[in-house]
């Protein structure tokens, strides 16, 4: 495909296939910023966590919303180490070793945890001692999360990550014009295909984390039922 078939203005196709990309990306960061605001309001009221709730910038750019989302991801990762160090600290070795062993009924590591939290937090449900084994015992934040923080990182980076998040209601002149603003012609049709690949992970990796904070919080709702 040349070059000039992307930048050419009556070719609606190429336009079409560019306005649906950044779309594509603004959807999945808003469904982002939902499920991070769930967990975040799980763990908070469950585990004793500060964690600050965020909101979406409309007026900021797509590197900056991603790094919204990074610097809360990586809080929760901090504050959830930290109460894995606390629940290793207060616990014999042979009883914080099952909370991690596949073998343990979950019933009893819930029991294991919510002991714990009863005296970290002076009082705890059982759902804290279930919502601290969801957490620690799944591979939300040793994977997971590591890994849509590394894709965030990239799209930020990436051509389309100066262009501010409201700019797809002023049209796709505007979003070439910041584009092309951006990177030089001859590296554009390579920055988009680029981007298109990100996009095409940041996806997947959503879905596996979407799905992870789910699990948490639906639980929480039948334990509240």
């Amino acid at each position: 495909m040349a070059l000039s078939d992307l930048l050419y203005p009556d070719n609606p196709k190429r336009k079409q296939e560019l306005i649906n990309l950044h779309q594509e990306l603004l959807e999945c960061m808003s469904t982002n910023f939902r499920a991070t605001n769930e967990l975040v309001g799980v763990l908070n009221e469950h585990l004793g966590c500060t964690i600050t709730h965020i909101q979406m910038r409309e007026s900021s750019t797509v590197k900056e919303n991603c790094d919204i989302i990074i610097q809360v991801m990586s809080e929760i990762q901090h504050q959830v180490q930290k109460i894995d160090s606390d629940m290793k600290e207060k616990l014999e070795p042979v009883l914080y070793q099952k909370l991690y062993d596949i073998k343990e009924p979950e019933l009893e590591k819930i029991a294991i945890a919510q002991k714990v939290f009863s005296i970290i937090l002076g009082e705890a449900t059982s759902t804290a001692g279930m919502v601290a084994i969801k957490v620690l015992g799944s591979n939300l934040l040793t994977f997971t999360v590591s890994k849509l923080i590394s894709l965030l990182a990239q799209i930020g980076a990436s051509v389309l990550g100066g262009i501010s998040i409201t700019i797809i209601g002023l049209g796709i002149e505007m979003i070439l014009h910041a584009i092309l603003g951006a990177v030089e012609r001859n590296q554009l049709l390579t920055a988009v295909r680029s981007y298109e690949k990100h996009l095409a992970e940041f996806k997947a990796a959503s879905e596996k984390y979407q799905r992870a904070i789910h699990e948490v919080t639906s639980l929480v709702r039948q334990q509240a039922q």
